[in-house]
């Protein structure tokens, strides 16, 4: 080669060498650096989006509808599952089908210009309660029962590991209403009607999402690494203050009382670093809170200084005006003006992307009110570490339905119990059972019936019936490890007269109680226990000694009965672990739950809650006999 072709080749050596250098640099960004403040990243990668990629990461759609196609085309920010046919992956998923499910769809995020991760999100509300053969854990309203958030702490540890198990690092969890009717039929899901211990129960969030560190700014939204999840308090404002306990009704109250009744359990929750609060469904004084302005931007955002994401309930917006979607373009204009910043749109995301550009564009909507909902979402996604590790592995598989979280579900159901009635005189409990008698009878419709033990919000929306959609143990199964192994135990769900006459048992246990519900299907005017619940009692506890078990989401009636009845235990909705009921019922473990709910006479006394002037209750807040545990 002569010395001109060589040097040529150096000269070409040298050019390729500079692009190389600048196409180094020009690949370096601020916001894809983990070395970076937060603060700088954020600004980094928000100038560098366009307004269709904002608009992409505002947007929360439903699984059922998505693909990572679908995302990489919208720009789409957020997925969810929501508990219907169809958003699951497919029935009795596996971790491992869950994990490829979710990195599947975040490719989709990852391929996109930018690479910002999408964020998924499920709710988990007793556990991980949409995935097969996970830890079903009481609903609140027998965790509130308990009064003890370092019980309910790690019960937001193993939740967030059960969910990580499955890819997903987002949960729509905890629900912080104050009950105040049990009409409503979302009552199981808030812990009491006294805020005191709903603001005390807060406390599942550091177990969800990790302690915030110390000296952080107040309302900064805080994860702690990948055994960890954003958490989602909800619904705000109000949802459970609303006229006659109607779901999605109206809180008719002043500020005075909405603020020491349905807002201290939020001011907690801001401390703790909780990462997303979503708006309810509900009105306060006739204004839907979705488009509220006042509480979500100035109170919320401006003097609480909430630093996280506010994200609307699923299709919430749809239900700005009367009927439903009547005027969905002046929707988005209300909810975005309110201070909405996720959108939890569901199924119609391009109708919600294509009117939202239009109405930013015409200058409908501002852009910095845009600005302000994009940075509050990265600052979550950035904190969480989505940008380090999006996508999930397998390693967490091992935790789901783990022995130490159903240990810990088990202890949680002990705790939760109340114990109404103990003998017809105090000088002659009933309780502790004797272990050793020779032959009992179980009878009830909730006995032998996993899903009924369960309630709502498991596997499905309005809950399950039957014992083969996850795995647990039923009451009826508990008894039968419990007793001597001589013990006859005999299991009849509804005796006749004739079958009660014929047979002779030392005692009986009836488990009985209400059908599963969620939402606004779970609302009851009456709270009466359905039948075949209330023949059952009658026939059984009319012939033998008896103990009655509850399965309920909230006080139901329970007067006409109480004379008949020798025991009556408030077991609430236990979730999987049915020995945690036999544990207390045969004495390994003594009653010590107090009523976190007023337990009424009739419902002609609703609503009633403890400090009214009119409070007349069959068993008051506080209330809950003891037992000793059995010497062994």
């Amino acid at each position: 080669m002569g010395v001109k072709n060589m040097w040529k080749m150096l000269v070409l050596l040298t050019l390729v060498m500079c692009c190389w250098a600048c196409m180094a640099k020009a690949e370096y960004f601020k916001y894809k650096d983990p070395e970076q403040r937060l603060g700088v990243r954020i600004k980094d990668l928000m100038k560098r989006m366009t307004l269709e990629e904002k608009i992409g990461q505002m947007t929360q759609a439903d699984r059922s509808v998505a693909s990572k196609e679908v995302i990489n085309k919208y720009f789409l920010g957020s997925i969810l599952t929501v508990p219907l046919q169809g958003s699951l992956p497919a029935e009795g998923a596996s971790p491992k089908t869950w994990v490829d499910m979710v990195n599947d769809l975040q490719s989709g995020s990852l391929s996109t210009r930018l690479g910002i991760p999408i964020i998924y999100g499920i709710d988990a509300v007793h556990g991980h309660n949409n995935v097969y053969k996970a830890t079903i854990f009481p609903h609140n309203v027998g965790l509130g029962v308990t009064r003890d958030p370092v019980l309910v702490k790690k019960i937001g540890a193993a939740t967030a590991l059960e969910v990580r198990a499955t890819g997903i690092p987002y949960v729509f969890a905890p629900c912080i209403a104050v009950c105040r009717d049990p009409r409503w039929g979302r009552c199981y899901e808030s812990y009491s009607e006294d805020p005191k211990i709903v603001k005390l129960m807060t406390e599942i969030i550091p177990g969800l999402q990790g302690d915030i560190p110390v000296g952080s700014r107040n309302g900064v939204p805080y994860v702690d690494g990948q055994n960890k999840v954003a958490a989602c308090a909800k619904h705000y404002l109000g949802d459970g203050g609303t006229h006659l306990g109607v779901d999605e009704g109206d809180t008719i109250i002043d500020t005075k009382g909405l603020f020491s009744i349905h807002m201290p359990a939020y001011y907690d929750s801001i401390i703790k670093g909780v990462s997303t609060i979503m708006t309810s469904y509900s009105s306060w004084n006739g204004v839907k809170m979705h488009k509220n302005r006042f509480l979500v931007t100035d109170y919320l955002k401006n003097t609480l200084k909430f630093r996280g994401f506010v994200i609307s309930d699923f299709q919430g917006i749809d239900k700005i005006t009367t009927p439903p979607n009547a005027n969905y373009t002046y929707s988005i204009i209300a909810a975005m003006n309110a201070g909405i910043d996720m959108f939890m749109v569901g199924f119609t995301y391009e109708d919600f992307i294509t009117r939202l550009t239009y109405l930013v564009k015409n200058k409908f909507i501002p852009m910095r009110r845009i600005n302000d909902a994009v940075k509050r979402i990265l600052r979550v996604k950035f904190t969480m570490g989505l940008f380090e590790n999006p996508l999930a592995d397998y390693s967490y598989a091992k935790y789901l339905g783990c022995q130490e979280h159903r240990d810990l579900a088990r202890e949680a159901v002990r705790k939760s119990l109340v114990l109404l009635k103990n003998g017809k005189s105090v000088e002659n409990p009933l309780l502790p059972l004797s272990k050793k008698a020779s032959k009992i009878l179980v009878a009830g419709s909730h006995a032998d019936n996993l899903g009924y033990q369960c309630g709502g919000w498991t596997l499905q929306w309005q809950g399950v019936s039957g014992n083969n959609l996850t795995a647990g143990t039923t009451i009826l199964s508990a008894i039968k490890t419990a007793v001597d192994p001589r013990t006859q135990v005999v299991y009849n769900e509804n005796p006749d007269d004739k079958y009660m006459k014929s047979n002779k048992f030392d005692y009986a246990i009836v488990v009985v109680g209400e059908y599963p519900y969620a939402e606004f299907l779970g609302d009851s005017s009456n709270l009466t226990i359905p039948e075949p619940g209330p023949t059952t009692i009658n026939r059984v506890c009319g012939s033998v000694k008896c103990v009655v078990v509850l399965i309920t989401g909230r006080p139901v009636v329970v007067q006409p009965y109480v004379e008949t009845i020798d025991a009556l235990v408030a077991a609430w909705l236990p979730g999987t672990e049915g020995q945690g009921v036999t544990d207390v019922l045969f004495g390994d473990h003594g009653f010590a739950g107090k009523l976190a709910r007023t337990w009424f006479k009739t419902v002609d006394q609703l609503p009633m809650n403890v400090g009214d002037p009119h409070y007349d209750p069959l068993y008051p807040f506080g209330f809950g006999l003891t037992t000793e545990p059995r010497k062994k």
